[in-house]
């Protein structure tokens, strides 16, 4: 559980294109295996500390031929950023795939002051 004290909350939101392998034959719509997208995404602001970040697909465009077998996880998670990361395997064959982003944790404050 994340626990935030005095300090005010800030929520920051957003939506990324991960890839659209089908216009141009790439690996996700292609390839047979295990597969990886990353993706980096900045706050427009930097956090306090960690901020908790959730990823849903907005999107997504699977073959219907195939299994659908995915996995969407932020890594790397910093006040300043993540990585948005998808991973398929197998014969999973995946077109194209929209994020959606929300990053909750607590933000500076002009109160806030450090001892030296």
């Amino acid at each position: 559980m994340q626990i935030f004290s005095t300090h005010p909350v800030g929520i920051l939101q957003g939506e990324l294109g991960l890839f659209s392998d089908f216009e141009n034959g790439g690996e996700m719509w292609t390839g047979h295996g295990p597969r990886e997208r990353r993706t980096t995404v900045s706050f427009s602001e930097p956090f306090r500390s960690i901020p908790a970040v959730q990823l849903s697909m907005s999107l997504w465009d699977f073959d219907t031929n195939t299994a659908m077998r995915a996995e969407l996880k932020a890594e790397n998670v910093t006040e300043n950023g993540f990585e948005a990361v998808f991973r398929t395997w197998a014969d999973t064959r995946v077109a194209r795939l929209r994020v959606a982003w929300t990053a909750i944790g607590d933000v500076p404050h002009d109160d806030d002051w450090e001892v030296y």
